[in-house]
């Protein structure tokens, strides 16, 4: 397994090897089909700013897509697909940021697909190879702007607004994506735990079905739904996704 960070430190944004608590930095594209070499420059985790670990062109989302978090809704019999716009993405420790007159903002802990090389009309085989690895994140969701009485056409502020997907802390590859530990903490408390074998759609589906209308390019990516109940957070709260095999996504929750 090899954990690949994206950083800031004095000398600017880089990609990086994470190896315990050094950085190994690389020089290239991370996505490229020549891969990104190792430079020789370490640096300690603890004297760099990590940034969401990639930089991508689209992020699409899957709603309903843990059996946990269905609940009496009706069951999708193909994966529901939305977009968030890329400047919703926000860094580890970066601070979720409640927009003025939301009210019920609310945490959802999911697994980050990372696409690793052009995508069009794939099977579940080419699908599967095309995956770069996986990450952590957090659909942020503003409950009321999605499903009250006053809700938008289009979630493009109740999933969309800035800072509602952090991400990261690092793109873990070589893992077996259908059975990984998922957990949120809100305050350090439990508040969701589940299974990715919970998936209806598992990523493998998820992106041979998205790459049929939509190309898929390097470095894209995709929240693959969130499991269980969620709930409001407030500023001052903060909240953490963790990831068997990949690490800690954590976030502290802030007012406008």
């Amino acid at each position: 397994m090899t954990k690949y960070i994206r950083y800031h430190s004095a000398s600017g944004i880089s990609h990086g090897i994470l190896d315990g608590g050094t950085v190994r930095e690389l020089q290239g594209d991370l996505f490229a089909v020549v891969p990104a070499r190792e430079t020789g420059v370490t640096h300690p985790l603890s004297q760099v700013k990590l940034l969401a670990p990639c930089a991508p062109r689209k992020v699409l989302a899957v709603g309903l897509n843990y059996r946990s978090h269905i609940g009496a809704r009706t069951v999708p019999t193909s994966p529901e697909i939305f977009y968030k716009p890329v400047t919703c993405l926000q860094d580890p420790d970066g601070p979720i940021v409640i927009p003025r007159d939301a009210t019920n903002v609310q945490y959802e802990g999911e697994l980050v697909i990372v696409i690793g090389r052009q995508l069009k009309n794939a099977s579940l085989e080419d699908a599967r190879s095309a995956i770069f690895g996986v990450t952590c994140g957090n659909d942020i969701s503003e409950r009321e702007w999605q499903n009250g009485p006053h809700k938008d056409l289009q979630w493009w502020r109740a999933k969309g607004s800035d800072t509602f997907g952090p991400l990261g802390p690092c793109i873990a590859t070589g893992l077996y994506y259908g059975n990984l530990l998922l957990t949120t903490r809100l305050n350090g408390e439990v508040v969701q735990q589940e299974s990715t074998a919970d998936l209806l759609f598992d990523c493998t589906t998820v992106v041979s079905h998205i790459s049929h209308w939509v190309t898929l390019e390097p470095g894209d990516i995709i929240y693959t739904g969130t499991p269980g109940a969620t709930r409001k957070m407030n500023p001052g709260d903060v909240v953490e996704v963790e990831i068997e095999g990949v690490g800690v996504l954590r976030n502290p929750v802030a007012a406008a």
